[in-house]
């Protein structure tokens, strides 16, 4: 059921390799990049719109930017976002969302996502998302999303699939052999060769109580702290706690702190689009380009003598 479906979006992130146009002030995630009158944020909350209900979404981001998200998506309510008073990644970050979720919606079916990529194909992204939702209702499962690479990108990390035999109850979905780290040239024109290497897009989808328990499990002083809250989330009591507790957790991703060591951990290879828009050349591979290569946003820009360039002018 729709309703039963929980979005967590990651939006604490700083985004420094698009200085000067994204700043600590205001980074990336909430900025326009295509000249659409839409930041990445608000994207990625209207690209969940048919999957998740707006009640059900939760933005986790720093506390300096609570004001920023707000302004930006005024459908939401105070409550749905959840502020890290330090950056501490994504594993704390994910925690924290999850025990919120568990104190007042005990069987929830969570998609978690970045707040700063980009999809091209929203059907197909729907589709699959959707289908992946499906299969944690009824299984005890991590699934990941894995992107079917297009060229040897070093600045990924890649996901091994055992692709010998699918998901009984879902044949699009494979087993995990191992989670790789972003490789150096050689080794990922190694990869692309190969049918089951696929890009990591840091979209992960399971059931609150699955990510709950790998968390009790393989990261058991994490799980104290917000396990120790249970009583406290969605009171007044709520924010002081976390400014206390919070900081408290170790720095540490998800894949490290989580995904590396759990069993049931799946990945539904898919091709919908992506792109993490991580540096300005990433940005021009997405923008149309004219006769000379040149890529421009904004309006009543000449360009004279240029070629393979981006300029951005709002």
């Amino acid at each position: 059921m729709r309703e039963n479906n929980y979005c967590v979006i990651m939006a604490g992130g700083v985004g420094s390799r698009f200085w000067p146009f994204s700043r600590t002030d205001k980074p990336k995630q909430f900025l326009d990049f295509f000249g659409t009158g839409q930041s990445l944020l608000q994207m990625t909350v209207n690209r969940f719109a048919s999957l998740v209900p707006a009640e059900n979404i939760l933005i986790v981001t720093n506390v300096q930017y609570r004001d920023l998200v707000l302004e930006q998506l005024p459908m939401l309510q105070s409550s749905q976002v959840l502020c890290e008073p330090a950056r501490r990644n994504t594993a704390p970050c994910i925690a924290y969302a999850s025990w919120r979720i568990k104190s007042q919606f005990p069987h929830a079916n969570i998609v978690v996502s970045p707040s700063d990529h980009v999809v091209t194909d929203n059907e197909e992204f729907c589709r699959v998302v959707a289908s992946s939702l499906k299969f944690v209702s009824e299984n005890d499962a991590i699934v990941t999303l894995g992107m079917k690479p297009d060229r040897p990108e070093t600045g990924y990390g890649y996901i091994q699939a055992d692709l010998s035999f699918s998901t009984a109850r879902n044949k699009e979905i494979f087993r995990v052999d191992k989670f790789r780290e972003k490789p150096n040239k050689e080794l990922a024109e190694k990869y692309i060769k190969q049918t089951n290497f696929y890009w990591n897009a840091g979209i992960f989808i399971w059931n609150v109580n699955t990510i709950i328990n790998a968390f009790r499990v393989y990261q058991p002083e994490i799980s104290e702290i917000f396990e120790g809250m249970l009583s406290y989330y969605n009171t007044p009591k709520e924010a002081e706690l976390i400014k206390e507790r919070f900081p408290q957790c170790e720095s540490i991703s998800v894949d490290y702190a989580i995904l590396e060591n759990a069993e049931e951990i799946y990945v539904f290879p898919a091709d919908f689009g992506w792109s993490d828009v991580g540096t300005w050349g990433s940005l021009w591979t997405l923008l149309p380009h004219d006769a000379d290569g040149n890529a421009v946003v904004g309006e009543n820009v000449h360009l004279n003598d240029c070629r393979g360039c981006i300029v951005h002018a709002p």
